[in-house]
């Protein structure tokens, strides 16, 4: 006890011979005095008032990165090319459909294209009389008229090719060889992965029935549902950390719609890193992180805090010994604090011994 008398009274008269500015500033304490006082210090650990807790949340396919495919026509699925969990490119064949009813559109397709070729001729051919002043204006005009309604029609009948799966390949040699094709290959409409398979092959299938369901998953989508209270410390841009998995991401919306049932907020964060370890579908517990530097908040042990007056302070760790740090002290949860202040999170506070380190610079011009 004496021994940590007389290091206290030699602080004071360190702190009263220093430089009025620099006692303000600094209050000088060697390692050795340090452990003499019991003095120890931690790295701060950045909060956004939420990290001391571990928000649920599920994970999910961003819109946009997700495609439903299914068929125009009905049919029987004769072939499966892909299973869940393999990787697709865009265009890639993803099964094969044997439908009768294609054969109608192929019919339908070709008398268009022979009535517009016909019509065209016609055309052309009345045009030619028509400046020699042979026929009237007016069946020359019937003519023109007759040949943009077919050419409209033979493109509506080539859409309807294209909407029931069949390439312009087919169609080309639809037109060149009048080969009829009574099946279909439904392709992939982008890159990602097959997650879910609805169908088997040998299954008879309707127009616009869902057959797979494919997801490009990186990024991938966090949604969480968090206390109200965070409202007004969550903003776009924090950081998200789902310890588990490692994995970590930006807070890109925060919802402004209340669940009237759990009082909750909805925040959705976008996933850039180690998003392959997780899965769309899987919950997850997630940390929201502040910022640093200006405003930023941090969580602290109770012990690092140290009223003076009506203001907090903590003492941050430097080379020659402790400077004190006015802090906002924004909740306390049992034996920690949250608090905001100019910090940064590679410093290292005083967590205990600090009653010592404060009756120092009090002795020091502090108060």
């Amino acid at each position: 006890m004496n021994n940590i008398k007389k290091l206290l009274s030699a602080l004071l008269l360190a702190g009263a011979t220093m430089a009025p500015a620099l006692a303000a500033e600094v209050i000088p304490m060697t390692p050795a005095q340090q452990r003499a006082m019991g003095v120890a210090v931690a790295p701060l650990g950045v909060s956004s008032g939420l990290a001391s807790h571990r928000l649920p949340g599920e994970i999910v396919v961003p819109v946009g990165q997700e495609r439903v495919v299914s068929t125009s026509q009905p049919g029987l699925i004769d072939a499966l090319y892909v299973a869940p969990g393999q990787f697709v490119n865009k265009g890639q064949a993803l099964a094969h459909i044997s439908s009768p009813e294609l054969i109608g559109l192929q019919r339908d397709y070709l008398q268009a294209l022979t009535q517009s070729r016909l019509a065209r001729n016609t055309a052309d051919r009345d045009a030619e009389l028509y400046k020699d002043g042979i026929i009237a204006e007016r069946r020359y005009l019937a003519a023109k008229s007759n040949q943009e309604e077919l050419a409209v029609q033979l493109l509506h009948r080539r859409q309807t090719l294209k909407l029931a799966g069949m390439g312009e390949s087919a169609i080309a040699r639809l037109e060149s060889r009048q080969e009829f094709s009574s099946g279909l290959t439904i392709s992939a409409p982008i890159a990602g992965e097959i997650l879910e398979s609805m169908v088997t092959a040998g299954q008879r299938v309707d127009p616009a029935m869902p057959l797979l369901r494919i997801g490009h998953l990186n990024p991938l989508w966090l949604e969480i549902h968090a206390p109200i209270e965070t409202l007004s410390s969550v903003t776009k841009g924090m950081s998200v950390r789902i310890p588990k998995y490692e994995a970590e991401g930006r807070i890109i919306a925060v919802i402004r719609n209340i669940n009237k049932n759990d009082q909750t907020m909805h925040i959705r964060a976008e996933i850039t890193r180690n998003s392959e370890r997780l899965s769309p579908g899987q919950f997850v517990e997630a940390e929201l992180i502040g910022r640093e530097g200006k405003g930023a908040q941090f969580t602290v042990p109770r012990n690092a805090v140290v009223r003076n007056g009506a203001e907090s302070f903590v003492f941050v760790q430097t080379a020659r010994g402790f400077i004190p740090q006015k802090v906002s002290v924004l909740s306390e949860q049992a034996d920690k604090l949250i608090v905001a202040g100019a910090l940064q999170r590679s410093e290292s506070v005083a967590v205990s011994g600090t009653v010592a380190i404060k009756a120092a610079w009090v002795g020091s011009g502090g108060e």
